[in-house]
């Protein structure tokens, strides 16, 4: 004799309402209750509105490039981070375009792989000075001079990552004596108890160097100079020394990933930018060494770099001399001057 369609539906709920106690003792429901977002598959999450319109402008960023400082102006200092992130990975960063979109609310920076000269980092470190973590590496127009002035201006930098080419490993070994920070107490027991208020010059707050390629003679001198500095930390769960790793210090993530994220990676695929992915680990026999005429050059262009401001003023100071000379020895100079003054002079009195 079949059982009824009401009695069927009944016994199935019971066992239902059985199976839900068993499995959860402390409901007080008879029926569960079913949770279809547990069975659907997660959807990822659409794209903002912001994300949108950098991506149609990071497509078309080489034709308006030229005019990036009159459209940035009302621009948040997010937006600019992205679009300045973009413009690296479209091969259109330079020293125009970092000065144009910079802003001293950045705690981050990122050029590397760039056309970015001293020049231009000179004056985005003036006004960024709260950066605490800069990207420099494979930057072959960047020289110690460059580095000197990031040191100088930027008081709360923690991690800088460096070297990546031949040019810019030359630079960093160049750069160690303004990077190591030195002592004003030269008493003191030892690195690790010092204040920043105890360290003078140099990169005072400098605590994490990523250079995949560093050579064994500058990872000794730091060693045993500036142990402070822990040069191409290993991610450990244990953190390195007693200190958690800082996210910004694990060299096979780019600086800017966060800033991007959100954005189409077609926005820049027409230019086959790839991320990059460097191991720490890199031996230092695969770099390329730089040839004796080359490294003359970098010299010579950091040296001309240095002295540039001291010509200008030794050439205003000449002008000036000549100026004095020629009146000395010209007669109608003398008498224009002349002439020149009494006027003034007249006119005073009156």
């Amino acid at each position: 004799m079949e059982r009824p369609a009401e009695e069927i539906v009944s016994a199935s709920l019971k066992k239902l309402a059985l199976i839900s106690t068993s499995l959860n003792p402390n409901s007080s429901r008879s029926i569960p209750t079913l949770q279809p977002s547990r069975f659907r598959r997660q959807k990822g999450r659409p794209p903002s509105l912001a994300s949108l319109c950098l991506g149609v402008l990071g497509r078309h960023l080489d034709d308006v490039i030229g005019e990036l400082s009159e459209i940035s102006v009302g621009f948040p200092a997010h937006i600019k981070l992205a679009i300045v992130a973009i413009a690296r990975r479209r091969k259109l960063l330079n020293d125009d375009v970092i000065v144009s979109l910079a802003d001293s609310s950045w705690e981050i920076l990122d050029i590397s792989g760039s056309d970015v000269t001293d020049v231009g980092l000179a004056e985005v470190s003036i006004i960024c000075s709260q950066i605490t973590a800069v990207d420099i590496s494979r930057c072959s127009q960047i020289t110690r001079a460059g580095v000197a002035e990031l040191a100088q201006h930027c008081k709360s930098l923690q991690t800088l990552r460096c070297g990546g080419c031949p040019r810019s490993n030359y630079t960093a070994r160049r750069s160690l004596g303004v990077l190591k920070p030195k002592l004003i107490d030269l008493e003191g027991d030892s690195w690790e108890e010092l204040d920043a208020a105890e360290i003078a010059h140099g990169a005072e707050s400098l605590r994490w160097l990523i250079w995949p390629m560093i050579d064994k003679n500058s990872q000794e001198t730091l060693a045993a100079e500036c142990p402070r500095i822990i040069v191409n930390p290993k991610p450990s769960p244990l953190g390195f020394r007693g200190l958690e790793v800082p996210l910004e210090a694990y060299a096979d993530i780019p600086l800017d990933n966060s800033v991007v994220k959100d954005i189409n990676p077609t926005t820049w695929a027409v230019c086959g930018f790839v991320p990059r992915s460097v191991s720490p680990s890199v031996s230092e026999n695969t770099e390329i060494e730089l040839s004796m005429a080359e490294r003359f050059r970098l010299a010579f262009v950091e040296r001309d770099t240095r002295l540039a401001p001291k010509r200008a003023k030794n050439a205003r100071q000449h002008q000036r001399r000549a100026e004095r000379e020629m009146l000395m020895s010209s007669t109608n100079a003398k008498a224009i001057a002349l002439a020149s003054r009494a006027t003034k002079s007249f006119h005073g009195k009156t």
